[in-house]
């Protein structure tokens, strides 16, 4: 029953990390390490396409070995949050909700700017 629901969460969390990656305002990172935590208690095979995926794999993995975020990664990342954010404030029709967008975009980028950057290795997808 607890491999079922840690199945459950850890399916949850990747649909939201993966929806993530488009919504600025959902963190992509915190969710992808949970849905790797959840499936690493409960299905190895699951754990393994995760860790395994071409584009998200390497950035899991990296974060949790502790070499950081790719460069690359940060600077579009951070260009994409301020982005949208930008674009949300110029069509939001509450100018009350303008500078409340800014908490989250400040703090992201707080965030992804402390995060240890990895090296041009930690860009390449994992060997066979």
């Amino acid at each position: 029953m607890t491999k079922l629901l840690l199945n459950v969460i850890g399916t949850i969390a990747l649909i939201l990390g993966i929806v993530g990656i488009f919504v600025p305002l959902l963190p992509t990172t915190p969710f992808l390490l949970l849905a790797s935590a959840c499936y690493v208690r409960s299905s190895t095979r699951m754990n393994n396409l995760l860790i395994g995926n071409r584009h998200l794999g390497p950035y899991l993995v990296a974060i949790q070995t502790g070499q950081g975020i790719p460069l690359r990664s940060k600077i579009v990342a951070i260009v994409m949050l301020w982005a949208s954010l930008a674009f949300s404030a110029w069509y939001v029709p509450l100018s009350w909700v303008r500078p409340l967008l800014l908490i989250p975009g400040i703090g992201v980028t707080w965030y992804l700017l402390k995060m240890k950057t990895a090296g041009k290795e930690t860009n390449r997808p994992p060997s066979a």
